[in-house]
């Protein structure tokens, strides 16, 4: 193989021009246009380098054993391959029993370039169209790549995604955000809705991980209890800490999964559910008595906070107040932390701040073409955000020492 190569490179450095190839890089390299593209200095030497390459492979290919078959050499292919600066022309021999399997560029394949396709799903987890992408390729590396090798090469992720989904976790994590973001999909030549199911964690060293996202026709208690099973199935033996919207039946769901864990509900939304029911007129004074209540030091005070709102608006608004006092248990549970943890745990701020960074990404399409397609997306955009969870929570080596101190031997601190 050595020696064909070698011959053939020979041979091709006789037919370049090499001094007028070396002037046009230098000028299209400081100018920043390809070089490798079909107009590009570089493009003959990659074509001749392909090619000889090929000849290389199919030489050896036709070793003496394909040879007593009768096989040889049947004529010549031309494809299109497409480089990350551009697309290049390449011939190459067939075999007569269409046997020969080239490795440098393998049969169908018409990315040569690696790095492409990482370029591809990078600017597809931005939020790119199809359309979009197949426009910036054309105006920057002079490629034309269909709309169809593009949904093509972003169908290589399925595998990706699905193992995501099925990937072990860890054992213990400190604080864990549940909570549902609906999208748009189309089914049967229709649109309906879908509930994304996501769940955002702490593990034990502070640092942030995306634990799951299912798909969903609906958000309940029913579906999240099949989550919370996943998890378990995946190696999560413990959550110290969850965080929750006020969706009925969900607390229960995390006891009977993990009968352990506290449960908070999210301070915000109960304050939103409740402004529904406030008149107008009404609701910047019913907030002014409300704050004393969510943001008093002690659970005690709190408590009697709530006694005077209830006192003051319980006649007016008494639905208000039930919902209050039906769902303290669960609203009050920061109470017994630090200011460090209540500040991490009260609201479900933590995960509607992941919603809204994935939102940005989905804002343009009106209607995915399948649940998948949707996944699809929210893994890249996912992929995208936590490049920047490569650090633990600030000040977590304190808040660890207390949920050690609250949680025991729950918590197992890394200490020699």
């Amino acid at each position: 193989m050595s020696n064909t190569f070698n011959a053939d490179k020979m041979e091709n450095q006789d037919s370049l021009d090499l001094e007028k190839i070396k002037r046009r890089f230098l000028e299209e390299f400081r100018s920043g246009k390809p070089t490798f593209g079909k107009d590009g200095a570089l493009a003959p030497l990659l074509k001749h380098f392909l090619e000889a390459a090929l000849e290389a492979e199919m030489d050896l290919h036709l070793g003496s054993e394909e040879r007593g078959k009768g096989n040889r050499r049947n004529g010549k292919v031309r494809k299109q391959v497409r480089t990350s600066d551009g697309t290049i022309e390449v011939e190459s021999s067939r075999d007569r029993s269409s046997g020969f399997d080239p490795q440098i560029i393998r049969k169908r394949e018409t990315v040569l370039a690696e790095n492409l396709e990482p370029r591809i799903l990078g600017m597809y987890g931005l939020g790119m169209s199809l359309r979009d992408i197949s426009s910036h390729l054309k105006e920057m590396y002079g490629m034309d790549i269909s709309h169809d090798t593009l949904a093509a090469l972003t169908e290589k992720i399925v595998p990706q995604v699905k193992e995501w989904q099925a990937r072990p976790l860890d054992a213990l994590y400190c604080v864990v955000w549940l909570d549902a973001v609906h999208y748009k999909v189309r089914q049967e030549g229709r649109v309906v809705s879908r509930a994304v199911y996501n769940i955002l964690g702490i593990d034990r060293h502070g640092h942030k991980e995306l634990l799951g996202v299912y798909v969903s026709e609906s958000e309940g208690a029913t579906f999240w209890l099949s989550v919370l099973t996943d998890l378990q199935q995946r190696g999560v033996r413990d959550v110290l800490i969850a965080c929750i919207d006020n969706l009925r039946g969900f607390a229960e769901a995390i006891n009977s999964v993990f009968p352990q864990t506290e449960v908070q509900s999210c301070i915000v939304h109960q304050i939103r559910n409740s402004l529904k029911y406030v008149a107008s007129k009404d609701q910047k004074e019913f907030l002014k008595d409300l704050k004393p209540v969510y943001r008093a030091e002690s659970l005690e005070l709190a408590e009697l906070r709530l006694l005077e709102l209830e006192e003051k608006w319980g006649k007016k608004y008494p639905k208000v107040l039930e919902s209050w006092q039906r769902n303290w248990e669960k609203l009050s549970t920061y109470f017994k932390y630090s200011e460090q943890i209540r500040k991490l745990i009260y609201t479900t701020n933590a995960i509607e701040g992941f919603h809204r960074q994935v939102r940005k990404v989905t804002k343009t399409k009106g209607a995915f073409p399948s649940d998948m397609a949707l996944l699809k997306l929210i893994y890249l955009s996912h992929q995208n955000i936590s490049k920047k969870w490569v650090m633990p929570l600030s000040n977590w080596s304190q808040t660890a020492q207390q949920l050690a101190i609250w949680f025991g031997d729950r918590m197992q601190l890394d200490l020699k």
